[in-house]
């Protein structure tokens, strides 16, 4: 088969930028958080050619977690990532640079000596992962997996990169909603804690508040989570 022309390749840019704006609309108009992970992990298979598997990592106190995958070899990386401390997405993740590509982790070398062995054992063969970042904070990692290699080019690469910066504004925009909707909820319910104690009790706004604050520190509790036990009828803790 001959080569690709680079007037061919350039011809793909306007669709795949379409496609892009799309991916974008799509992912802003998720419900929760879990909704726009997994939509990222979906896009991006879609979306970059020879694409297998595609996933999203956090790492909070030095833990990884799998929040999305495309497929259990996902995950089963992730694992292998978390367990020795190194791979493309660990990496991304806590090393300097945005994008960590391997062509074929049968050659990975000294880049990941004990991951690369582990992950040809599960199938792979190509991997890439992208930092998910946002102004203050990196979100987590998302990893795009191929069972060949040498699958990715290095436009595959800057549409990842792409993908994964619009990725990155969604799964922010994701956290921050539910944030707000979870503090919301947290208002309400100490807002409806405080009623039932102030009848139950017969006391004033302030006073009521005060129990439940105080219940709270003794009992080393969230406030949150004791006015969520008296509004399902529990009695106040002690």
């Amino acid at each position: 088969m001959g080569e690709v022309s680079p007037q061919a390749k350039d011809d793909k840019w306007p669709t795949l930028a379409d496609r892009l704006a799309a991916m974008a609309r799509d992912l802003l108009a998720q419900e929760s958080v879990q909704d726009t992970v997994d939509r990222i992990s979906a896009h991006a298979v879609a979306l970059i050619d020879g694409c297998d598997a595609a996933g999203i990592l956090t790492l909070r106190r030095r833990a990884v977690t799998t929040i999305a995958a495309t497929d259990d070899v996902v995950r089963a990386s992730d694992a292998v990532q978390g367990e020795l401390r190194e791979g493309p997405c660990f990496d991304v993740v806590t090393l300097e640079g945005s994008v960590q590509h391997i062509p074929d982790l049968r050659e990975a070398g000294d880049s990941w000596p004990r991951y690369a062995p582990r992950a040809v054992e599960l199938g792979l063969r190509s991997a890439m992962g992208f930092r998910l970042f946002d102004r203050h904070n990196t979100l987590g990692a998302l990893n795009v997996y191929s069972f060949a290699p040498n699958a990715f080019t290095p436009q595959d690469e800057h549409l990842g990169w792409l993908l994964a910066s619009h990725a990155a504004v969604a799964f922010a925009h994701a956290r921050t909603e539910d944030q707000l909707q979870t503090a919301l909820r947290s208002r309400d319910e100490i807002g409806q804690a405080i009623g039932i104690v102030r009848e139950r009790f017969d006391l004033r706004q302030d006073q009521a508040f005060a129990v439940l604050k105080r219940t709270s520190q003794d009992l080393n509790v969230k406030l949150r989570e004791i006015a969520e036990r008296i509004v399902r009828g529990e009695d106040l803790p002690h």
